[in-house]
């Protein structure tokens, strides 16, 4: 049952109203401050008043209509579904909320963040988050388990990956103390072992992605499964288990293809082509890549990104020839993205290689060394840095300036270092 008093300081904190504004005329500051931090009981007719001034009628016997609208609800935020759906029943509740005193409501205020980060509205998601911490001191376990949960996802779509996964073991620490759905607990360990994987934490990532795959085998969820079982092949590639990478990327792509899923075969796609090419089988690694660009239904900036791959390979086995050719269409595809930030490394890969081949070398060394290295270096991205450095290094060495080739395989050395030591 939600404390009166918690509803009530929410209430006043969404309307940026003070205490003195809600008190005034009803009760002190002091005697109110008392009531929203649940350290004195007021009588129904204080209650009432309150609840006026702020604009809310006193309502209760909607309370199982809110129920399951809310439940309906949070499973539209749980699963990928239509936006205008999930508007429309938040609206609906909202409704509902502003005229009652629910039990619902604290959960309901929760799920705001999630509901926020879905749309996109992160300042509102913020916003949320800095509102409800106000009163974060008073949720039960369950509230606690998404108040953790959804704060992690925020902080993870900022990139502060240490600081998710803080949020998501609190989180995972509430599931022995609540009764709540296997596929939301399921949920909670796919979540960390993705935010392992970002971190690099390989045996965290796997243990993770097995204890979340074994739910979503037993609920027949294929399109989890499929999830569960790129990132094993990812973590297991990074610790050149290849055998066992390529099974999980081939299962992945089994299920991807029986769910029809087209955008889960062409990220398996990427991956497999990632993986060979970091065996040096860039044959194999080229016709994964290929299947991504002759999907005509892909995204602009998915396909930017598996030609940076192609270009790479097709370099690498000097096809310069279809290298080029790669580069043409990469580069228009490149004028029509809305969002080229989102794409910078893509950008940057399929200029470098665009100068290189087209022997503008001063183009080709201002871009790597002023702009794409110091880039990688801001992201930590070493695979990225030991590929770029090694690329430059030999150009140098090509030119006789064995100094500056020097300098280079050195920051390669040292970028494979961090990989190691990762």
């Amino acid at each position: 049952m939600i404390e009166i008093g918690s509803f009530i300081k929410l209430q006043r904190t969404k309307q940026e109203m003070t205490l003195g504004e809600l008190s005034e005329g009803i009760v002190s500051v002091s005697y109110l401050s008392k009531i929203e931090n649940q350290k004195t009981q007021a009588s129904p007719e204080i209650i009432q008043l309150l609840c006026n001034r702020l604009g809310i009628e006193v309502d209760n016997s909607q309370e199982e209509v809110i129920k399951e609208k809310c439940k309906q609800w949070y499973s539209m935020l749980f699963e990928v579904n239509n936006k205008e759906e999930i508007i429309a029943t938040y609206q609906e509740i909202q409704e509902l909320m502003d005229k009652n005193i629910s039990e619902s409501m604290m959960m309901f205020e929760i799920h705001k963040v999630r509901y926020f980060l879905i749309l996109g509205e992160y300042d509102e998601a913020l916003k949320k988050i800095n509102e409800l911490n106000e009163i974060s001191g008073q949720f039960d376990n369950q509230q606690q388990f998404y108040w953790y949960k959804f704060r992690g996802n925020y902080i993870s779509v900022n990139g502060d990956f240490n600081q998710a996964l803080y949020m998501y073991k609190l989180s995972e620490e509430k599931i022995f103390q609540i009764d709540i759905e296997e596929k939301e607990i399921a949920d909670l360990k796919y979540i960390i072992a993705i935010t392992h994987s970002k971190l690099r934490n390989t045996l965290e990532a796997i243990e993770y992605a097995n204890k979340s795959l074994e739910v979503y085998m037993r609920q027949y969820n294929f399109i989890r499964c499929t999830q569960c079982h790129n990132i094993l092949g990812i973590s297991y590639r990074r610790i050149k288990l290849y055998d066992k990478a390529i099974k999980n990327f081939n299962l992945a792509l089994h299920l991807g293809k029986l769910e029809k899923n087209k955008q889960l075969i062409q990220l398996t796609n990427q991956n497999l082509g990632y993986l060979y090419s970091s065996k040096g089988e860039s044959i194999e690694a080229i016709k994964h890549y290929k299947e991504i660009i002759d999907d005509d239904e892909l995204y602009i900036g998915e396909k930017v990104e598996t030609l940076a791959s192609l270009v790479r390979e097709y370099y690498n086995i000097k096809e310069f020839e279809e290298a080029k050719e790669s580069i043409d269409y990469g580069l228009k595809l490149i004028s029509k993205l809305d969002d080229l930030e989102q794409y910078k490394l893509f950008y940057y890969i399929i200029h470098t290689y665009n100068y290189l081949l087209s022997e503008q070398y001063s183009k080709f060394e201002r871009l790597v060394v002023k702009e794409f290295l110091p880039y990688l270096k801001s992201h930590k991205d070493y695979a990225s840095i030991v590929i770029f450095a090694e690329l430059i290094a030999k150009h140098y060495e090509k030119l006789n300036k064995y100094k500056d080739a020097t300098k280079y395989y050195k920051e390669a050395n040292f970028a494979y270092e961090q990989i190691s030591n990762i």
